[in-house]
């Protein structure tokens, strides 16, 4: 892999990373203020991204 895209892998983790837990903080904030309310979004999430998986899995085997 060259070198540039091996960069960018990274700051990809790097950002990725600090992101999740921007994300889980939200997610406790609000499950401590209403938590049936953010359980049933983060099904919604959840849900969406299994199709999300199921979308990759296909982009996999055509890739095969």
């Amino acid at each position: 892999m060259k070198k540039n895209i091996k960069k960018v892998f990274s700051d990809i983790e790097k950002i990725r990373s600090k992101n999740n837990r921007n994300w889980m903080n939200l997610l406790k904030l609000s499950y401590e203020l209403k938590p049936k309310e953010t359980l049933r979004i983060v099904s919604k999430i959840l849900n969406k991204d299994k199709k999300l998986i199921t979308l990759a899995k296909k982009l996999k085997n055509i890739s095969k």
